[in-house]
């Protein structure tokens, strides 16, 4: 039953929390008054508004809905080909990983803006896992039980940003974590792709293609890549994994149209404006 607030003064009248119901009015007056005096305030024990939560669409094919994120992570250098075009050796490096905010997800084929201070922003196709059940040590055996789905990513980079940082030995957050960073497709559901142990992956750029490979050649797989990760941090639901890119990385410039694909997964498209 809805309570009658015809009689009540406007701002009263706007009180989500105690005119919404007649419930509200059973309550002493003084717990209706805090009610109204909270209704505009972000949550109690908050000074501050808190930040939406970040979220990917997952495929209406599967249901529709969002996917919250938590954190994303990104592993460096996980093609041998790549590992080599970017002057490192494959054969000698454990997996190592960077982050990105939750915020600087790009969804629904949005436009990214071309970022600040930069003359060098490049391109990296990427796999992408998001977690659905969280974990630590996680044995690679169970590694893929932990995974709720999989979507096409960018992981785009400021790669004189990220050069300069690497020549002075300082971190890449700048060159890897700025605003827009972080493109990605719709998530499927897991079942999608059952084995992500092969498939194509690849980027064109104006309808070129720039970036092609196969998922088979991941240096390490997507169970070896969660298993270890899992041993640097607890990996919680939310949590999203680039899984790194193929040779053939490449400065795009504006008016570039980026579409991406991997096979049994989904596509990314993004314009650079």
């Amino acid at each position: 039953m809805i309570a009658n607030t015809s009689t009540l003064p406007a701002p009263l009248k706007s009180n989500a929390f105690a005119l919404t119901n007649a419930f509200a009015w059973n309550r002493p007056a003084c717990m209706v008054r805090a009610l109204f005096l909270l209704k505009d305030r972000p949550m109690p024990g908050y000074v501050i508004a808190p930040p939406p939560v970040s979220s990917v669409p997952v495929a209406t094919t599967a249901g529709g809905g969002a996917f919250p994120v938590r954190r994303v992570f990104c592993v460096g250098r996980n093609y041998a080909e790549h590992a080599r075009e970017m002057g490192a050796d494959p054969d000698r490096e454990l997996p190592f990983f960077f982050t990105k905010p939750a915020d600087a997800l790009v969804i629904n084929d949005a436009d990214m803006p071309y970022p600040s201070l930069t003359s060098n922003l490049h391109h990296e196709m990427e796999l992408v896992v998001a977690i659905g059940t969280g974990g630590k040590d996680i044995a690679e055996a169970d590694a893929l039980s932990h995974v709720w789905g999989y979507a096409a990513g960018l992981d785009m980079t400021r790669r004189d940003l990220q050069n300069a940082a690497k020549k002075e030995g300082k971190p890449w957050d700048m060159g890897k974590g700025f605003d827009h960073s972080a493109p990605i497709g719709s998530i499927v559901p897991a079942s999608a792709l059952p084995n992500p142990t092969a498939g194509k992956i690849e980027l064109k750029v104006n309808g070129i293609v720039r970036q092609t490979s196969d998922l088979s050649k991941l240096i390490w797989s997507v169970a070896e890549t969660i298993a270890y990760l899992s041993k640097l941090v607890e990996l919680a639901p939310g949590d999203l994994i680039f899984t790194g890119t193929p040779e053939g990385v490449a400065a795009v410039v504006k008016g570039d149209l980026l579409e991406g694909t991997v096979e049994g997964v989904g596509s990314v498209t993004v314009k650079i404006v």
